[in-house]
């Protein structure tokens, strides 16, 4: 059994040898403990960072593209290794190492495919109360949406079964969390959650620059997601509106139309007209779009079975 622990990095120089030497080099029930870094198009130097303290395997973008992709270009790197489990953790050492033969105990035990590691975001000192609030309310939402029962779905820390690692496919450009939760509920995917307690900070966050930023882009990463996973239950719910409030208007036209002998409410008519026509439409476009989802699944099958058979060539 391997286990590969991989770190997303950008201008990490300064936290990696922490977060390195904080992480296990022996877990119960592995072989072999290696670590992957991911160099998201550094200017810091990372990534010679990384090969100095003795990480082997060291993929460089060379340009910043990125936490998305990076987590993505970690995940294949993990499974090329032949990795059984890929432990997901940050550069700036926020998650103990400590915890990780917790967080796989799980995948170890087959009670799992993806493990969470749940901070407790009320007793974090340096978040606000707003973000502690927005965290709530983001979390609440993609619950909702995923159907999974995850309280803090922004947590990067995971680890992920190699079943399951073939299966995600990251689409978003912006994070990976909230992305890799819907697509697990949606995958059938057993999720579990193991509670962690977090080091001290030692950087302001790079993805949450500031906070009305990072509400409108999670909100356009969910909506996103929504449309892509769900597109006619998304579109269909809009268009129905729509039609639904034109055929109101319409009625109450036809209603003045009768008992006023036809005169008047012109406008009453050409609105309807126009909801009734573009609900028609957002409705047919939810059709097209879930017939587009049905093709994309169909794909994504056809890449995990490509994948299975290219891990048996090579064995």
């Amino acid at each position: 059994m391997r286990l590969l622990i991989q770190i997303p990095c950008y201008n990490e120089a300064a936290t990696l040898p922490a977060t390195l030497a904080d992480l296990p080099r022996r877990v119960d029930g592995f072989d072999e403990v290696e670590v992957v870094v991911i160099d998201d198009g550094s200017s810091d130097g990372t990534a010679e960072v990384a090969r100095a303290q003795g990480v082997k395997h060291v993929v460089r973008f060379a340009a910043n593209r990125g936490l998305a992709a990076a987590f993505k270009a970690g995940l294949e790197k993990a499974l090329d290794l032949d990795a059984d489990v890929i432990v997901n953790t940050d550069a700036d050492n926020q998650y103990p190492g400590s915890a990780i033969p917790a967080l796989v105990r799980p995948i170890l035990d087959g009670a799992a495919d993806l493990v969470v590691g749940v901070r407790n975001i009320e007793a974090i000192d340096h978040f606000s109360p707003g973000k502690k609030k927005l965290q709530r309310m983001g979390s609440w939402v993609v619950r909702r949406f995923a159907g999974l029962k995850v309280e803090d779905t922004t947590s990067g820390f995971r680890a992920i079964s190699r079943r399951a690692a073939l299966r995600l496919n990251v689409l978003t450009r912006y994070t990976y969390t909230l992305e890799t939760l819907i697509q697990a509920g949606r995958e059938n995917l057993a999720v579990a959650t193991v509670p962690i307690t977090i080091n001290a900070k030692t950087r302001e966050s790079r993805l949450i620059r500031s906070t009305p930023g990072y509400v409108w882009r999670s909100a356009i990463a969910i909506l996103r997601m929504y449309v892509t996973y769900e597109p006619m239950r998304a579109l269909g719910s809009v268009g129905a509106a729509l039609f639904a409030v034109g055929a109101l208007i319409g009625l109450r036209f036809l209603y003045y139309y009768v008992t006023q002998g036809g005169q008047g409410h012109v406008q009453s008519l050409i609105l309807a007209a126009v909801l009734l026509i573009i609900g028609f439409q957002v409705g047919v476009l939810g059709i097209l779009a879930d017939l587009s989802a049905t093709n994309r699944r169909l794909l994504e099958e056809l890449l995990v079975r490509a994948r299975g058979r290219r891990e048996d060539d090579r064995h």
